[in-house]
């Protein structure tokens, strides 16, 4: 039995946008979003890929039939408006969702099940774009489904690829009003800041770091900024690692845990890990993570 968790709107945001070479909703195994709202609620919206809770004849919440707690990486439930774990002050909505996690809790999961902070209002209010009508995904569709960039920062930052910054919608959707381009190539819509570094152990990343960082905070007083390199894995996770380790005061390794958290295929190349322990070391004085440790 793994327990109960709150999970933030902004990581079931990004639990839904991660991707390999195509979305990790593809993955039978990856996700298992459960709406326990009522039937109406679901109909009318819900978020893509929930399932909705039934419950049976005798008024019990069911877990759907093929789902199998054990196998899957992350169970998230939501209700309407749930905002903690030890509320004792229910309405309709959170005492529902509180029947349906004592069912989950009465089943082995290997991870801990994710009840949603805010439910499915706060959810929507912030991802609009997220919410469906539809109920069935046919697996071709699913691969269709394209990701948007993961959030760093709620409605400030956020980290994607050459695509999702070529992607007008996607623009739209997280109002990025500033782009910081970390790649060779030149395909944005609105890329104000352009630093034009190979992904290669050679290339020199680290004597843009202090531009990067200013650039980014300067653009975050105006709006939500995007920081792209072609595949977005490793310039963009390397920059934004900088600018947290510069902006937060987080060391290297408390940056590196928190950009994983958002995006858990991010991998500098080694190079660029060798200078952000330089700008760990430029910030504080000397190097505090032990970048010899294999997770680097």
């Amino acid at each position: 039995m793994a327990g109960l968790v709150l999970c933030e709107p902004t990581e079931l945001y990004n639990i839904l946008n991660q991707s390999t070479k195509l979305s990790r909703l593809t993955e039978p195994n990856y996700l298992c979003l459960l709406d326990a709202r009522t039937k109406r609620e679901y109909n009318e919206s819900h978020v893509i890929t929930a399932r909705r809770v039934k419950q049976n004849p005798m008024g019990d919440y069911l877990i759907p039939e093929s789902v199998e707690l054990e196998c899957v990486k992350y169970c998230v439930v939501y209700d309407g408006k749930t905002s903690s774990l030890d509320d004792t002050d229910y309405d309709d909505y959170e005492e529902k969702e509180e029947e349906v996690r004592r069912e989950f809790l009465e089943q082995f999961t290997r991870h801990p099940v994710r009840i949603l902070k805010g439910g499915y209002e706060s959810f929507t209010a912030c991802y609009h774009f997220l919410r469906t009508q539809k109920i069935f995904w046919m697996p071709q569709e699913l691969d269709a489904f394209q990701p948007y960039p993961v959030e760093i920062l709620p409605a400030q930052l956020y980290m994607g690829d050459c695509r999702q910054a070529c992607d007008q919608q996607i623009q739209k959707d997280l109002k990025i009003k500033a782009q910081v381009n970390i790649s060779e190539e030149i395909a944005t819509l609105k890329t104000l800041l352009h630093v034009s570094v190979a992904d290669s152990p050679d290339a020199d990343l680290f004597s843009f770091f202090p531009t990067i960082c200013h650039f980014i905070d300067a653009q975050m007083a105006l709006g939500a900024v995007l920081v792209f390199s072609t595949l977005g894995l490793s310039r963009s996770s390397t920059a934004v690692m900088a600018f947290l380790m510069h902006s937060s005061h987080y060391p290297l390794k408390r940056a590196w845990k928190y950009i994983q958290k958002c995006k858990t295929n991010m991998r500098p190349n080694r190079g660029f890990v060798q200078q952000l322990s330089d700008w760990e070391s430029q910030i504080y004085g000397s190097a505090i993570t032990d970048i010899s440790e294999p997770h680097y």
